[in-house]
């Protein structure tokens, strides 16, 4: 046996924090797993794991191993697999994970690309806003617009995008518009649950803040919060490409463009180990430039002045005037919930 599948074998146990599960993961008996290990160790000199009846916990040797032996196994899957699948064709299942909202913004028309480009390839979806495993769960692509912090994942950047805040204009000839992100303070704010929320980042200055703000109401779905700010229920801090066909028609209204912050991404995470089939590598380099054509949306106009009268809370007989002047800005409409809205997608 070579020294890399030794080290392949460990980092296995290590992760698993268990022979047997690992040996279920590895396709291997748990003797073999046991032997490979213990061979490891012999090789190296050291112990590198500490077991009991109870437990098993990585030695400093064992963690020391598992660290710097990352990149290596990487490198050498990914350099086996690229000789292996050169010139191989794209087929077979391939499993993504994705937020809930995801699929009303850039991925229906890039899946939708994909599939009748390769027609061998089968695309198996989940929509979900929690945390995966992608090793336990069988992902093997994740699409996420948040931090991930799992060392276990490659990650790749795929398309940047804004984030908006944004309310029906109903709402705010109702509460007026917020000239500083502060002002924010004293309005009805529908927040991110997967995320405890009771500030908001913005820039003033080139310098990052954080302001406080009144969570009105939470769910863990942008596109929730994006229905219910249509009807007027308060303030939404989105993803602005999930907004845009609303933007673009004025049935939600941007404020606060010049504080948004910047240098969000749209990322694909993949575990290093797993194996990195063709289909895998080829949707991956479609995703980044397909997302990249598909994904920028087109500048938003300014604030139209007839909101400038918003910009501190109104009294009855402004908040109606500035509402009848909003039915005369080009574009602009008021919040419905009627069922009959048609949104028109956004803009190639």
């Amino acid at each position: 046996m070579d020294g890399l599948d030794l080290i392949k074998t460990f980092r296995e146990v290590a992760f698993r924090r268990s022979f047997s599960r690992a040996a279920i993961s590895l396709g291997m008996s748990k003797a073999t797993v046991s032997r490979y290990v213990a061979e490891l160790e012999t090789r190296s000199g050291v112990r590198l794991l500490n077991r009991s009846t109870r437990s098993l916990s990585l030695t400093d040797a064992g963690q020391v191993l598992l660290d710097r032996s990352t990149e290596l196994v990487a490198m050498a899957e990914n350099t086996l697999n690229d000789l292996q699948a050169h010139g191989s064709h794209p087929q077979g299942r391939l499993r993504m994970s994705a937020p809930h909202g995801l699929i009303a913004g850039w991925l229906s028309d890039v899946i939708a690309e994909f599939i009748q480009l390769y027609p061998d390839v089968y695309v198996s979806l989940v929509f979900t806003n929690d945390d995966l495993d992608l090793i336990e769960e069988g992902i093997d692509i994740h699409l996420t617009g948040g931090r991930i912090d799992d060392m276990n994942l490659i990650v790749r950047r795929l398309v940047p995008f804004d984030m908006v805040v944004c309310a029906s204009p109903a709402y705010w000839a109702r509460r007026g518009i917020p000239a500083v992100p502060e002002d924010l303070g004293r309005h009805d704010v529908l927040t991110y649950s997967a995320k405890p929320t009771t500030h908001l980042p913005f820039e003033t200055g080139g310098k990052a803040v954080e302001v406080p703000v009144h969570s009105r109401m939470e769910a863990n779905d942008a596109v929730a919060l994006i229905e219910l700010a249509l009807r007027g229920a308060g303030v939404a801090y989105v993803p602005e490409p999930l907004a845009q066909s609303h933007l673009e028609r004025g049935a939600l209204v941007p404020v606060l463009r010049e504080h948004m912050p910047s240098d969000h991404w749209l990322y694909a995470a993949y575990s290093q180990r797993r194996h990195n089939s063709a289909a895998m590598r080829t949707m991956l380099d479609f995703l980044e430039q397909s997302m990249a054509r598909h994904g920028n949306p087109p500048a938003m106009p300014p604030l139209p002045p007839a909101l400038q009268v918003l910009a501190s809370p109104p009294s009855s007989s402004v908040a109606t005037a500035a509402t009848c002047a909003l039915s005369r800005v080009p574009g602009a409409a008021r919040a419905t919930a009627s069922a009959g809205r048609t949104d028109r997608p956004p803009r190639r």
